[in-house]
């Protein structure tokens, strides 16, 4: 027991010589957790690198259709886009679903593949300041008016005309919606932040700021060329 003890002394001195645990100590073999990553991942891109190459002479409508394709995208996906949009990519309050047809930033596949590379940034501007409560629940009035539901028709045309000044920028005339901006169309029955009543009023008054990071930089053009396939092919089977 007493030599085991010595050795063990012995090991922490060669290991705190070879490896850092010293404060600013590096070790003598200059081992970090970063490096063993870029090693790892370098070794990884020798070996796929090929593969997602020989994927990218397909377009990503034509890619989509390719099993083999979209299973590789759909680990990636798993990898870095389930803990946002969820592992079945439905999304959740706050993040958008990405097996449907609303799409805020466009769904098409140059749109999706601009999205992930490059991320979005999405602002609404908190109007309560601005209109005031009664504006606020007016304009909410109004925008519940236009999914059909029951709500006062004289609150909710003092909302339109409020619509008309200062929300038809982003939204259009029509509350379509715009692509451009990442405005959403609030017309339709998909809503990002909740479409209750009291979550809507409480988007408009107090506003929402969303990010939808760029992955362009550490994923490479052609894993998201990839990756936009999976995503592409979860609204268009």
């Amino acid at each position: 027991w007493l030599w085991l003890f010595y050795g063990t002394i012995i090991f922490s001195v060669a290991y705190l010589a070879l490896y850092p645990g010293l404060g600013s100590y590096k070790g003598m073999l200059d081992w970090s957790s970063f490096g063993q990553y870029d090693k790892e991942m370098k070794q990884a891109d020798a070996k796929f690198a090929p593969i997602f190459a020989a994927f990218a002479k397909s377009d990503v409508a034509t890619l989509s259709k390719n099993a083999e394709a979209t299973a590789v995208g759909q680990r990636l996906f798993l990898n870095y886009c389930s803990q946002c949009h969820g592992s079945a990519a439905t999304g959740t309050t706050g993040f958008p679903n990405l097996t449907d047809n609303a799409w805020l930033w466009g769904g098409s596949p140059e749109q999706i593949k601009a999205s992930i590379t490059n991320g979005r940034q999405g602002v609404m501007p908190a109007w309560g300041p601005i209109i005031g409560d009664d504006g606020v629940k007016a304009a909410a009035a109004y925008v519940q008016k236009l999914n059909n539901r029951p709500v006062d028709a004289q609150l909710a045309s003092k909302g339109e005309e409020i619509f008309k000044t200062n929300c038809v920028a982003c939204h259009g005339p029509e509350a379509k919606g715009n692509p451009m901006l990442g405005a959403p169309n609030l017309t339709d029955a998909d809503w990002l932040y909740g479409g209750s009543a009291g979550a809507i009023t409480k988007t408009i008054a107090g506003g929402r700021s969303g990010q939808m990071p760029a992955h362009g930089e550490f994923l490479g053009k052609d894993k998201i060329h990839v990756l936009s396939a999976f995503v592409y092919s979860l609204s268009n089977k």
